[in-house]
């Protein structure tokens, strides 16, 4: 029997102490695949270094997935998909056959559409953290915006329009419950990530998120209640 794999992942003062729409991500496709894995958390404060910019300083990223069975450690949520799908055939494949640009075309349009309100989930993500990632997170991100934590806002009118087009892309799918129809795959663990993000940090029982839950016919409060098989903690 197969070890199982080591999903670093970060730390948060929520009961359920997965938050990162990253994250999120490698844990959607983690369990996707069905693949065994355990959590270790690093908060921010611990981060790994995982590479080299095009600037020649150091890189640090999660998620990072650390495979006893092969020896293999694999940073960026993407690439840790394609790892899965590769080294583990059996069970869902998350990237079904030629669809792999797709999904990261898809990729890029879901940040684009939730775009307006990126700012403000950065800013209240800052407030779920524990104290010495919460340091580090607060700087880094007020050096990007220029301004306090407490001064950035959103644009939840834009935010609403832009999302819009991602549901125009899932009205084609027949119906199904999944970004492509009723066949999981790793463009739920985005979708998914992205949108569990805005139910954690704003709470499941927050006006906000049931307001965004109802948006377009109650599609994204259905799609993330259709993915509850795939979001465990482990």
């Amino acid at each position: 029997m197969s070890s199982p794999i080591i999903f670093y992942d970060i730390p948060s003062t929520l009961s359920g102490n997965a938050w990162s729409p990253n994250t999120w991500k490698t844990r959607y496709a983690l369990n996707i695949k069905g693949v065994p894995y355990k959590t270790e958390w690093v908060e921010k404060s611990e981060r790994h270094r995982t590479g080299t910019k095009d600037d020649g300083s150091p890189s640090y990223t999660l998620p990072i997935i650390n495979d006893p069975n092969t020896g293999k450690v694999v940073a960026d949520s993407f690439l840790i998909a394609e790892y899965l799908d590769a080294t583990y055939p059996g069970g869902n494949t998350l990237f079904p056959p030629g669809t792999k640009p797709l999904i990261a075309a898809f990729e890029a349009g879901v940040i684009g559409g939730i775009g307006s309100i990126l700012p403000l989930q950065l800013a209240l993500s800052c407030y779920i953290l524990n104290p010495s990632s919460e340091k580090y997170f607060r700087a880094t991100r007020e050096a990007a915006f220029g301004k306090k934590i407490e001064d950035v806002t959103d644009d939840w009118a834009k935010g609403k329009k832009g999302i819009a087009a991602i549901d125009g892309w899932l009205s084609n799918n027949g119906g199904g419950k999944f970004v492509m129809g009723n066949t999981v795959s790793y463009a739920d663990g985005i979708l998914g990530g992205w949108l569990t993000w805005v139910k954690i940090t704003h709470g499941e029982s927050s006006a906000t998120w049931k307001d965004f839950a109802s948006w377009h016919g109650g599609r994204w409060g259905t799609y993330i209640t259709n993915l509850q098989p795939f979001a465990a903690v482990l």
